[in-house]
């Protein structure tokens, strides 16, 4: 009887809302919605005390990127066992967005997520939810008014490298000036804002022009017309800060067949065919469904009684280009096409099975398996050495297993043991570090512009102390596992030209406690910064911070709840986050792919990376 009241109660708030304006959804299972199996740690995953609902407030219903976005919080709902509705108007419009958070209001939910339209068109009506007692997240875009946690994208930060990814591909045409257009969404939201920001500081000091921009509140049609204007204006390049502005954007260049460069952001099929087709340059694509399934859990933390503390979390962005959707990339972040004809056998080999990475990077794989009826066994050794690793690559071969995803200690070490396993019909994929036979696909980061990322957060750091100079230590894994001495090279070269010592780089082999030691001694030779080039290193680093209590920099890869603690009690500046979870799911994705008979080329997929702060 309870459950045949509640349902009454759903449906009689469905249709208030779509009489207001605002779309009506029942609850759905991960099945039914496609979800991703992508997992990321942001937020501890709580337990449902009672009957809990939640209302998700979008921009609009219609975008790809907010379906996605659903489809993430409804998975999530399924596995916590709570009520998500979705209450999203048909289009972006202010006034309709307020009404939805009033029916929220008004059916007695517990919780809002809502990605504004605005900072403050509906701040008051935020404002008068939470004097009901009703908890506030935001997804995607915040309003003016304090919340639980958020979960979006550094958007100025992604926006800036939609910028030098344009012009990059000017500069390859031997473009150095011309005019830009720029195609936004509205002046007030600010995620798009933000985006734009950050595409006009890439063009700082070059010779370009950035035109005046044009808004087609984010409606396809209408920044299509938009951007066939600025073509005939003569521009080299146009920008499109969100999907309906990127789908008109590479639809005009379609049209007028004209040699423009076109970027922008989010992921759709329109936008990944135009990108497939050579009309779109690229898109930076957000992960809308983390935010959704992360935005539930903190949802129901909050209503729990957990203190949030107004967390910013970064949700990540990858850059996908005509090169990356040539393979199995296409597809992350989103539910798989992909059919299994029988229970293929995949041995997932790491370089140890120690650190969360790895762990993290399993539980993709896992999950990413179960959706598509295969097995993947983790075969890995529980340290990082080379002979262990052969070790396994024979197992699996022994094992009769149809396809082997490894990450590669080094380069060299285990081409060998490869190579046998190629030539008895096994198919590779590299996730996380290659070695140097040739594979079906890769799955990593790109971890030389990590590393510099990682080196200029320091330098900002340092220099906002007034320190222009001193020596930095490095605590690296050995001189050979590809990805750790990638993100080394990248930090060294963030130093260029810079007045500090970059003392030699002392090896830890990943272990936290030998690199903690290390870290010490680079503490008593009165560095300035210290740098770890995975986990066990930079959780090293900070544990020599906090025992020593010293005034040093430091900065890191990968992302554990040791190196979250270690950033939010200050002893560590910040962490390279990867997406270790992707890798898994797209790794095991692209085996059933190539087992199936597809060809994925050898293709190489950045799987992106974020700055966590505290």
């Amino acid at each position: 009887m309870k459950r045949k009241v509640l349902a009454m109660l759903c449906a009689l708030m469905m249709v208030a809302a779509v009489l207001a304006g605002c779309g009506g959804e029942k609850k759905e299972t991960a099945a039914e919605t496609g979800g991703t199996e992508k997992k990321e740690e942001s937020t501890k995953a709580p337990e449902a005390s009672g009957d809990i609902k939640i209302a998700l407030i979008t921009m609009d219903s219609v975008d790809q990127h907010w379906v996605t976005l659903n489809e993430g919080a409804q998975k999530a709902a399924a596995e916590l066992g709570v009520e998500v509705a979705l209450l999203a108007p048909n289009m972006k419009d202010d006034a309709q967005q307020i009404e939805c958070v009033n029916n929220a209001v008004a059916g007695g939910y517990q919780a809002i997520i809502v990605a504004a339209n605005g900072p403050d068109a509906i701040s008051s009506a935020l404002k008068e939810a939470q004097g009901a007692g009703i908890k506030i997240v935001y997804v995607d875009s915040p309003a003016n008014v304090d919340a639980e946690a958020t979960f979006s994208t550094d958007n100025k930060a992604a926006g800036k490298i939609a910028g030098e990814e344009m012009i990059k591909a000017l500069e390859a045409k031997s473009i150095t000036s011309g005019d830009i257009g720029i195609v936004n969404v509205n002046a007030s939201t600010a995620t798009a804002v933000a985006r734009e920001e950050g595409f006009r500081s890439a063009f700082e000091g070059k010779g370009y022009n950035l035109l005046e921009t044009q808004y087609g509140e984010g409606d396809a049609a209408k920044s299509q017309t938009i951007a066939e204007n600025y073509i005939t204006q003569g521009v080299v390049g146009i920008f499109g800060s969100n999907e309906g502005s990127t789908t008109g954007t590479g639809n005009a260049i379609k049209a007028s067949n004209a040699d423009v460069i076109g970027v922008g952001f989010d992921k759709s099929d329109a936008i990944q065919n135009l990108i497939a087709d050579g009309y779109l340059l690229c898109t930076m694509a957000q992960n809308p469904d983390v935010m959704g399934y992360e935005g539930v859990k903190a949802a129901v933390a909050a209503i729990n009684g957990e203190d949030l503390g107004g967390a910013v979390t970064d949700t990540g962005v990858s850059v996908l280009t005509a090169e990356t959707l040539g393979g199995a990339g296409a597809s992350a972040g989103g539910s798989s096409d992909v059919k299994a004809s029988k229970e293929w056998k995949i041995a997932l080999i790491t370089m140890d099975s120690v650190d969360q990475h790895w762990v993290t990077l399993n539980e993709g794989a896992q999950a990413k398996a179960k959706e598509l009826g295969v097995s993947v066994t983790l075969l890995a050794p529980n340290m990082k050495d080379d002979a262990q690793q052969i070790e396994c690559v024979n197992n699996a071969v022994a094992g009769g297993y149809d396809a082997i995803m490894v990450a590669a200690n080094g380069p060299d070490a285990i081409s060998s043991a490869l190579k046998e396993a190629q030539d008895a019909g096994i198919k590779i994929i590299y996730v996380d570090s290659p070695a140097n036979v040739d594979a079906e696909a890769t799955f990593s980061t790109d971890n030389k512009a990590a590393g510099k990322t990682a080196g200029e957060e320091m330098i900002k750091a340092l220099e906002a102390k007034g320190i222009t100079s001193g020596d930095i230590g490095i605590v690296n894994v050995n001189a050979s596992t590809a990805t750790a001495v990638t993100r080394e090279e990248g930090f060294r070269s963030a130093f260029e030209g810079k007045g500090y010592n970059l003392l030699e780089t002392q090896y830890g082999e990943g272990d936290a406690a030998k690199s903690q030691t290390i870290a010490e001694n680079y503490i008593t030779q009165g560095v300035v910064g210290i740098f770890g080039t995975n986990e066990g290193s930079t959780t090293g680093t900070g544990n020599a911070i906090k025992a020593s209590s010293a005034d040093v920099i430091g900065v890191g890869f990968d992302k554990s709840d040791a190196i979250q603690n270690l950033i939010a009690d200050g002893h560590l500046l910040c962490t390279m986050a990867q997406n270790p979870d992707m890798m898994g799911s797209m790794g095991v994705e692209a085996c059933v792919k190539v087992l199936e008979g597809e060809s994925l080329g050898g293709a190489v997929t950045d799987t992106g990376v974020s700055v966590l702060t505290k």
